[in-house]
């Protein structure tokens, strides 16, 4: 048993298999490419390889093939000193990949990605008392099935982080069971009969009221918001010049969950994961520009929030 971890990370880990044109095509068109790559991917692992760049005591749990994918995917973990004594290697199982398409003009990215067909995560003994121990967990968006467990689970201290992506079967469970429930604001468009006709700040305002722990919502290169003691805060990010933002909500997650071990309050967590997040941007993938602690502390504590 790790006593001593920082963050445990229960999620996705798969491949991506990235593209660089100049400008995304138009349907049936051909584009030059200018640069490929092939990185591991996956909301958990990226995440997680996060945690250990800036170096935290990372494990990640999840469910991977056994195959040259799987294998790749293990390998890029543990280039990153992750912890993956609490991934399940299957035999006969298919571990998914991601097809990247990153737009070299303006640093956005398509994901067209295969849905995992791999069993659902389940937390048993050993991984509980893991979960026990952590000082914090992080867990990504496919794991809203698991907020009934979590919550049975005696927890210490505010340290649940959820990244939510849109809205799926048991969201509501997790705004019930997460202390830090963070979704980016395309959050809002996956629920257009309850938030669509409302603006950005009325639709923070309304979910702030149903969930039960932080609401943090992130915004893209506007940076993030999160409501406070009665107040709006509003945290720009940092000007950086970005390739892709391929991982940036992914380590925006990673950076939140190791502040939070280390008990960082709310507004220095969220500069920390605003600095990281920022600073993934400059290279292609979500792993390569990865800051180290020295780095992502110093910009973070060049940021200041404002209240709206």
């Amino acid at each position: 048993m790790t006593n001593d971890l920082d963050v445990l990370v229960i999620g996705r880990n798969c491949i991506d298999f990235i593209a660089v044109v100049e400008r995304f095509p138009e349907e049936d068109e051909k584009v030059p490419l200018i640069e490929r790559r092939v990185e591991g991917g996956g909301q958990g692992g990226t995440s997680a390889c996060c945690v250990a760049r800036l170096g935290g005591k990372v494990a990640l749990a999840g469910n991977i093939g056994n195959d040259d994918e799987g294998r790749f995917a293990l390998k890029r973990l543990k280039d990153f000193n992750v912890n993956i004594d609490y991934i399940q290697i299957l035999d006969n199982a298919a571990t998914p990949v991601a097809y990247l398409l990153v737009t070299a003009a303006n640093a956005k990215r398509t994901i067209i990605y295969e849905p995992s067909r791999l069993p659902k995560i389940e937390i048993q003994d050993e991984l509980a008392g893991l979960l026990m121990s952590a000082k914090a967990l992080s867990l990504d968006p496919q794991t809203t099935y698991l907020a009934k467990a979590v919550k049975q689970i005696p927890l210490s201290g505010p340290r649940v982080i959820y990244d939510c992506e849109r809205w799926l079967d048991h969201v509501e469970d997790m705004m019930e069971a997460a202390d830090y429930f963070i979704p980016s604001s395309v959050f809002f468009k996956s629920k257009p009969e309850m938030f669509g006709n409302r603006s950005l700040f009325e639709n923070i305002m309304m979910l702030d009221d149903r969930v039960k722990g932080q609401l943090i919502v992130t915004h893209g290169a506007d940076g993030a918001y999160y409501p406070s003691n009665g107040n709006l805060y509003h945290l720009p990010a940092p000007r950086i010049r970005a390739k892709d933002t391929t991982g940036a909500g992914d380590n925006f997650h990673g950076a939140f969950a190791l502040a939070i071990s280390k008990g960082f309050d709310l507004h220095d967590a969220v500069k920390l994961a605003v600095a990281v997040a920022s600073l993934s941007c400059r290279g292609y993938g979500g792993r390569e520009a990865l800051p180290d602690w020295n780095e992502a502390y110093a910009l973070a504590r060049q940021l200041d929030y404002r209240i709206i």
